[in-house]
């Protein structure tokens, strides 16, 4: 479907907030999303999911989901008409949408042609959410169900880039068992890889984005705290080796003969923080480069890598490839986002911008690239 064959203008859901750590950034670009949508084009009805997954009618109001004065927006204060739920069904012949209140008639609010999700982190970006929209049989933007999934899991994604050939630093991986049966032996383990490798690590949660959880370790000391702050995001937690170089960022997106890699980007370092952490990238507001200074050559090189990443992980839509260009000159993948930030200063939007995709396109092309696949095998 199109909104130029279609009788009607496609009707939009953006969803967005959500059960993870990332609920307040996700609600930051769905306002990004929102303001910028082309509303002659499209209907809009914007869906909030609250943190403990209540979803939700919301005001369709940009202004009130920015970061003011360093406090971050939630989908509580949009939330409009107390209790209510919204219900999607998962009967594939219907993609009607109702909203239901304690004590009061379910009220229909139509058919959704089309989902944005704009959810980062579990229950959003992992394939959850895309799972029930394969149920629904409702189009929606972004990767499926194993791409998210494999993009939300460090390790496994990971996996995935060394399988087919694609270059990855080293890493350990703490499972929950492994920290449930025997910390001692988890701790020994991370020791022993500090050993092979150096100090110092980055500890993370094997599964939640936005540096959200991620701590520098710079020698024992450090250790066992920043265990614990990664396993109060996620039980499974990744232990990576430092990699010296240069952060570099580029985009991929989906356009009708196949996934274009965007300009990179680079993240110089960030004085005022140890590393590029949840504060420097959204409160702050870390300016990135772009495009990124590199020669014709490498610029070449960290395109085709960021396609191959893409096609590796059986992506759709989107991908944010983040890489190294270490001293020695080669490109590590460090991971890829499926469902990358929206804010006005995302690196995502900011890239396509430079390659000459600007911000309302690159939404039009998002959409119409969801509606033209249907879901289920493809």
């Amino acid at each position: 479907m199109s909104s130029e064959t279609s009788s009607h203008k496609p009707r939009v859901a953006v969803v967005f907030g959500g059960r993870s750590s990332e609920h307040a950034i996700s609600v930051v670009t769905a306002g990004a999303v929102l303001a910028a949508i082309d509303r002659d084009k499209y209907d809009v009805l914007p869906i909030g999911i609250t943190p403990d997954g209540r979803w939700a009618l919301t005001a369709d109001d940009p202004a009130r989901m920015a970061i003011t004065d360093r406090t971050l927006p939630s989908v509580a204060d949009l939330a409009e008409g107390g209790d209510g739920t919204v219900v999607l069904s998962a009967d594939p012949t219907s993609r009607e949408v109702v909203y239901s209140e304690p004590g009061a008639v379910p009220k229909a609010l139509g058919e959704v042609d089309v989902v944005f999700p704009v959810l980062h982190g579990p229950y959003g970006e992992d394939g959850t959410l895309q799972g029930l929209l394969e149920l629904s049989g409702v189009p929606y933007v972004g990767s499926g169900v194993l791409a998210s999934a494999v993009g939300q899991d460090k390790d496994y994604m990971k996996r995935v880039f060394a399988s087919f050939g694609l270059p990855v630093g080293p890493y350990e991986v703490i499972r929950p068992r492994e920290w449930e049966n025997d910390p001692a032996a988890a701790r020994r383990k991370i020791v022993d890889f500090a050993g092979e490798h150096g100090w110092p690590l980055f500890v993370k949660p094997a599964r939640a984005g936005s540096s959200m959880g991620i701590s520098k370790v710079d020698d024992l000391a450090g250790l066992d705290e920043a265990i614990e702050e990664a396993r109060r995001h996620d039980p499974k937690i990744i232990v990576e080796s430092l990699l010296r170089g240069r952060e570099i960022e580029c985009g991929v997106l989906e356009f009708e003969d196949g996934p274009r890699a965007s300009v990179p980007a680079e993240i110089p370092p960030v004085t005022a923080h140890d590393f590029y952490d949840f504060e420097a990238k959204y409160i702050d507001s870390a300016a990135g480069i772009v495009p990124a200074p590199l020669t014709p050559g490498q610029t070449a090189e960290i395109q085709e890598l960021a396609i191959a990443a893409f096609e590796a992980a059986s992506c759709e839509g989107l991908v944010r490839a983040d890489f190294f260009l270490q001293d020695n000159g080669e490109f590590v993948i460090n991971e890829i986002n499926t469902l990358p930030g929206f804010t006005p200063i995302s690196m995502y939007p900011r890239m396509w911008q430079e390659s000459g995709v600007s911000y309302p396109e690159l939404i039009d092309r998002l959409l119409q690239a969801a509606l033209s696949r249907s879901t289920g095998l493809r």
